[in-house]
């Protein structure tokens, strides 16, 4: 077939595709106006979940899961601006990775509100300031994000869905590379790209910051006296600086997990992950037993962390990971075996098991 025949092709099939988003926007608005006159939540990462999942069962293999997923997140988060203004709180500024997650998540037609710290995407949320939160929880590389965990035990918020996403961290500046004398970059960049540096940069001099955004900055105001900073493509198209290296984490598989923030926990999906903490009784074999506890109903534990209770010394409190749902009758009955066993057991919220 000529290429102009081809070509006319594809302008009838979007013509056809408007054509169809306009009438799915119908019948999004008119879910929107039954949920707030039901008072249901607007966004509903259950239904998303399950959504993406059959578009992914339906497809004929011509386009991979990760394209079907990236797609469609455009077309929900224009129909999650029409259902309402959806907010997203997020640990900014702008061009951080959490920013990154947060797109990835929600798309680019709802609003975004960049906090300075942990505490405060919390306060948003809680304050129903913003809809939804996103906060970093932990980094294949360098391990949990003690900030959000600690947050966690005061709060009256829920986690109701995750988010992984690759970290692909760079060399940029607005410099040559043979310039470089002073490198800028977040503490978890730094050590998720430790041995490049001590390789590539051995002699540099390394400035932690509070985010590459700040980093990306500060090596654009300073690039006369030799900066550069490490980074992802976000912060270094947003502060106009070259991209003089790609993919320098030491790990290639270097991932971040993040947890969407929110009022409510989310009904199971049938494929969930459970997160709670839990403080035990000071008395030899608690934790013995408290672990005991998931292992009498086959339930597997996929992640444990401990962090000082600040309540007293040497008091602990435990943050566990558990596939399954809290409204499963193993999870239940494991919850409730728990309890028997520690002075705190706190439910933080259960959700889709997504690994894309």
């Amino acid at each position: 077939m000529p290429l102009k025949r081809i070509r006319e092709r594809i302008d009838a099939i979007d013509d056809q595709l408007l054509r169809l988003f306009s009438e799915r926007a119908e019948c999004v608005h008119e879910v929107g106006v039954i949920k707030k006159r039901e008072g249901l939540q607007i966004y509903a990462p259950e239904r998303e979940e399950a959504l993406l999942r059959k578009l992914v069962e339906k497809s004929d293999g011509k386009l991979p899961e990760k394209s079907i997923r990236a797609i469609y997140r455009e077309i929900m988060s224009a129909a999650l601006a029409l259902e309402d203004d959806l907010k997203i709180a997020y640990l900014g500024p702008e061009g951080t990775w959490t920013h990154q997650a947060a797109i990835k998540k929600f798309g680019h037609s709802v609003e975004y509100s960049a906090q300075p710290n942990f505490a405060e995407v919390f306060e948003q949320v809680a304050r129903r300031k913003a809809d939804y939160g996103v906060v970093p929880i932990e980094n294949s590389t360098e391990g949990a994000i003690s900030h959000t965990l600690d947050l966690f035990v005061d709060s009256p918020l829920k986690i109701c869905a995750q988010i992984l996403l690759r970290i692909e961290n760079g060399l940029m500046a607005c410099i040559p590379r043979s310039d470089i004398k002073t490198l800028y970059s977040h503490p978890q960049v730094f050590g998720q790209c430790k041995n490049w540096i001590l390789r590539e940069f051995p002699h540099a001099d390394l400035v932690e910051v509070s985010s590459t955004t700040k980093a990306a900055k500060l090596a654009k105001q300073n690039a006369a006296d030799g900066a550069a900073a490490l980074g992802g493509a976000l912060a270094a198209q947003l502060n106009e600086l070259t991209m003089l290296e790609e993919s320098i984490q030491d790990r290639a598989t270097n991932t971040t997990r993040f947890l969407v923030i929110g009022e409510k926990s989310c009904p199971a999906t049938g494929d969930d992950r459970t997160s709670l903490l839990f403080s035990m009784k000071d008395r030899p074999g608690s934790l013995v037993g408290a672990l005991q506890a998931f292992d009498s109903f086959d339930i597997n534990m996929s992640k444990i962390e401990s962090r000082p209770s600040k309540q007293r010394d040497w008091e602990y409190i435990f943050y566990v990971d558990l596939e399954g749902h809290h409204s499963d009758n193993a999870v239940q009955s494991a919850l409730e075996n728990l309890e028997s066993h520690c002075s705190l057991v706190k439910t933080l919220g259960s959700y889709p098991n997504v690994n894309l």
